[in-house]
């Protein structure tokens, strides 16, 4: 079987984390065969020391900067390193030239994989695996997984995985939090607005929270969610820690590792989350969690299901479907995590 693989994975971070379930059946299946991905700056940490990678390759590309000689330098780096397969986890076009023009004997694509669109970048492949399944109604893992066990002709099921590192940011950060029973943190922010719940619910589950439970908060994200979260906190009144844009990946997973529980909207730090089996409520909008819900046994996923849902719209007139997930549904969920602690 083939011995040196090359993974595509430019993808956003939710994605990526996803994939690793699928080179984790790879692995299971062929444990002497070496993986390298490539993957966007911002999601290197997901995969430099990830148990199931052993090599990566950053395409540090931005569309201002001489792109050819950094495609052309690329391009030459990889045939180097004498690839006998590229498995590509999307259909873009950037990594279909990249393996192509690198002459790597054998590269797989997946017929379908974010929606049913044909795509004719398929023809810079010598493998497309045909997904037959409804992308809508199964887990994206299971998708990315599907590809794999399609093309080496295998079974099975794999979970995401993520590197596990000490974390003196984490030490540091909650260090910062007032003593209490519990640890709560909270993602406010999804990447586009109909991913966001609004303020005003976050601010209600806290102070019921609050009311409750011996609880400390901090929320998390990137950086530039950071003023968007000091917005959150003025309406909670106060009282919560930002740690937006002080971590690293795994300092973030660590942080979820020491959290006992974790109240967020569908962002790729949900899937971080979900490799730490740290307990979790989620709230899903115009995506549907029978795709995207968290693959961890301690996850609640929590939707109105509207019937425009699932969407691909970033901005919409009329934005009921996450906000007809009320702070009710989640203090439940979370009252019910809580107690059982």
């Amino acid at each position: 079987m083939f011995k040196n693989i090359l993974v595509n994975a430019l993808v956003n971070l939710g994605d990526v984390v996803l994939t690793t379930s699928a080179l984790a059946l790879i692995k299971k299946n062929f444990p002497d065969t070496k993986i390298t991905m490539l993957v966007k700056p911002v999601v290197k940490d997901a995969v430099i020391d990830n148990p199931v990678v052993d090599d990566v390759i950053v395409l540090n590309y931005r569309a201002k900067e001489n792109s050819f000689q950094k495609m052309r330098s690329l391009v030459k780096e990889i045939r180097r390193r004498n690839f006998d397969l590229a498995i590509s986890f999307d259909r873009k076009l950037r990594p279909a030239l990249i393996t192509f023009f690198a002459r790597i004997p054998r590269r797989v694509c997946p017929s379908k994989v974010f929606d049913d669109n044909k795509s004719r970048v398929t023809l810079l492949y010598t493998d497309v695996v045909e997904i037959s399944h409804d992308l809508d109604k199964t887990l994206q893992a299971e998708t990315y997984q599907e590809i794999v066990r399609k093309f080496f002709n295998i079974s099975g099921h794999a979970e995401p995985v993520f590197p596990k590192k000490n974390s003196p940011v984490a030490d540091k950060l909650l260090a910062r939090l007032p003593n209490a029973k519990f640890k709560i943190a909270l993602c406010v922010k999804g990447t586009f607005p109909l991913k966001t719940w609004s303020k005003e619910y976050f601010a209600e589950v806290v102070r019921e929270l609050r009311k409750n439970f011996d609880a400390a908060f901090f929320i998390v994200g990137a950086p530039n969610d950071r003023n968007y979260a000091e917005e959150v906190i003025a309406e909670m009144g106060g009282g919560v820690e930002n740690f937006c844009g002080e971590t690293s990946l795994t300092d973030l997973a660590e942080l979820f590792r020491r959290a006992d529980l974790f109240i967020t909207v569908d962002t790729g730090a949900t899937h971080i989350a979900a490799t730490t089996g740290v307990k979790m409520v989620t709230m899903y909008g115009c995506t549907s969690p029978d795709r995207w819900h968290p693959i961890n046994k301690n996850a609640i996923a929590l939707t109105s299901r509207e019937p425009c849902c699932p969407c691909t719209k970033k901005f919409c007139d009329e934005p009921h479907c996450l906000q007809n997930v009320t702070p009710a549904q989640v203090l439940d969920a979370a009252i019910r995590f809580l107690e059982a602690s």
